[in-house]
């Protein structure tokens, strides 16, 4: 099939025993990567909650330092309450709501911007430690610090994001809520991809193929459905055309490209980017199989084969989630794991790209 070999293995230059500590090194860092890259999909979890109960606006300022704790008296509640007041979300959807009914929209998107820090808390601390001690090299150094620049840069976006629905409507851009949800998959993927490097104690890249290139392929065509799907949660085009597979009786429905100019159709018609959003799953489960065969044709690893099996599975059970949280008129349970296994799809891609590089027999 062909390789174009960029780096080799760290094993075949380095003494046995240092290789072993080195790997040994590796899989300690890794494990703690893994955790943190649970610890990111139950933050993913969180947003999806936060979203689906309008929770979000519920916090009208953001502290990145020092809102480690929550009011701890009824004073400091109805300061809060106040606040809260003051806002669009307030006047227009929740002008009866109570200081008991604020309290528990407050509290999921509290939980939701604390876990972010523990987030960070839990890859810093680790970080420095391995970095003290001198398990981290230059080439891992800006991995990590890529990671945190992310990590950092997902806060403040999260915060641009809550802003845009403090203005004139009690609803954020589903712009900056694409945005949001794609940068935290972004990091979910990167920081899965070098707990694998360090797992498989392997370079960043080993080889490129035919199949490397499918899978890779398959990534874009994961993210890309994700997209559109954080598009339709921000226009709640979810609500509409709750059946399948037809839209409004039609395989293609009507005022698909109503808006003007033309390009705004993709992002801001509700019919769109629904539309949009079935097109890009229907393409995904049938890339994965396409993929899926193709492979079946090559010599390949047992542990490829494993990834592609659990891509399958969990591509199948993506697609069925989604039907069923369309045409159910999206209860907030199926949304929520629906979001969720968008999450999971992402790294059973990037873990398939993965053994494509440095698995082949």
């Amino acid at each position: 099939m062909g390789f174009i070999t960029l780096t080799t293995p760290i094993a075949d230059y380095m003494p046995i025993a240092g290789y072993t500590q080195h790997m040994c090194r590796n899989r300690a860092m890794a494990v703690w990567l893994f955790v943190i890259a649970a610890m990111v999909l139950a933050m993913v979890i969180l947003g999806g909650l936060t979203r689906l109960t309008h929770s979000g606006l519920s916090m009208v300022d953001w502290r990145p330092f020092t809102g480690w704790f929550p009011p701890f008296n009824e004073s400091a509640w109805q300061v809060l309450f106040e606040q809260y007041q003051k806002f669009p979300e307030f006047r227009e959807k929740n002008p009866d709501m109570t200081p008991a009914g604020f309290k528990s929209i407050f509290w999921l998107e509290f939980l939701h911007r604390l876990w972010g820090r523990l987030i960070g808390l839990a890859f810093f601390v680790p970080w420095l430690v391995f970095f003290v001690r001198r398990w981290v090299n230059r080439a891992m150094l800006i991995r990590y610090a890529i990671i945190m620049i992310m990590g950092a840069s997902q806060g403040v976006l999260g915060w641009y994001m809550v802003k845009s629905g403090l203005i004139d409507q009690p609803d954020v851009s589903q712009y900056r809520l694409a945005a949001h949800l794609i940068l935290a998959l972004f990091i979910y993927g990167y920081i899965l991809w070098v707990a694998l490097t360090l797992w498989q104690n392997t370079e960043f890249i080993i080889s490129w193929s035919r199949l490397s290139l499918g899978a890779g392929l398959l990534v874009i065509l994961v993210f890309s459905t994700a997209f559109s799907g954080a598009l339709v949660a921000g226009l709640n085009a979810g609500l509409i055309y709750n059946t399948f597979p037809l839209m409004d009786g039609k395989f293609v429905p009507d005022g698909l490209f109503d808006m003007k100019p033309f390009h705004v159709n993709f992002f801001e018609n509700i019919t769109t980017v629904q539309f949009n959003h079935r097109v890009f799953a229907e393409g995904t489960c049938i890339a994965c199989v396409a993929f899926w065969l193709y492979a079946r044709r090559q010599a390949i690893s047992d542990s490829l084969a494993l990834a592609m099996k659990w891509l399958g599975i969990v591509v199948i059970m993506q697609v069925t989630l989604g039907i069923l949280t369309l045409v159910m008129a999206i209860p907030v349970s199926l949304a929520v794991i629906h979001q969720s296994g968008a999450v999971v799809l992402v790294g059973c891609s990037i873990w398939v790209l993965k053994e494509t590089m440095v698995c082949m027999k």
